[in-house]
């Protein structure tokens, strides 16, 4: 019996994650991809293709696995904000995995111009033209504290309980500024 593609498929996709959220599309390595998933080198370009298109299918993944955990509330982006907040507190990964695609891939997949777009048209109704403005202020402000200097963030805090908390609060009030400073300007 020949063994289940579909097992190393998923291991092969894990391990791909783990080393493009560590070393970026230029950094990565197949050899270390196909070491961590237990396959071999040949068994990667057979599933995936070259490793620009695995590191592809593992951001639109990433992508679209962070858009079923947290669904886009349009009338409410203070409350997507900070449910969006909370998921990347506990998926690393998936900040590495967007920062290296921004730094290593400029223009935006299909995937993403969907993802970013059907926001951006909900987001439109109440703010015109300035739909992704609006969404992407909202998103800084998400990723604000995990892109900011280690100087402005003490150690002790990154993953305080009381912090986050703190955080999220301020990240809320923030995201409903942003809204009445643009529904003002529509």
């Amino acid at each position: 019996m020949p063994p289940d593609a579909t097992d190393t498929k998923r291991r092969l996709l894990n391990a791909a994650r783990r080393e493009f959220a560590e070393f970026g599309l230029a950094g990565a390595r197949i050899d270390r991809i196909a070491e961590k998933a237990g396959a071999n080198k040949r068994s990667i370009y057979m599933h995936f293709g070259p490793k620009e298109q695995l590191f592809d299918l593992v951001i639109s993944s990433t992508l679209a696995a962070m858009a079923e955990a947290v669904p886009f509330i349009a009338g409410d982006l203070a409350a997507y904000a900070t449910e969006l907040f909370d998921y990347l507190l506990t998926e690393g990964e998936t900040l590495r995995l967007i920062a290296w695609a921004n730094l290593e891939r400029p223009t935006a997949t299909t995937e993403e111009q969907q993802t970013y777009g059907a926001k951006v048209a909900a987001l439109s109704t109440r703010y015109g033209n300035s739909g992704a403005d609006v969404l992407a202020l909202t998103l800084g402000l998400v990723t604000a504290w995990a892109n900011a200097s280690p100087a402005l963030i003490p150690p002790s805090s990154h993953n305080n309980t009381t912090s986050n908390a703190h955080r999220r609060r301020m990240l809320a009030d923030a995201v409903r500024s942003v809204e009445s400073t643009f529904v003002r300007l529509h």
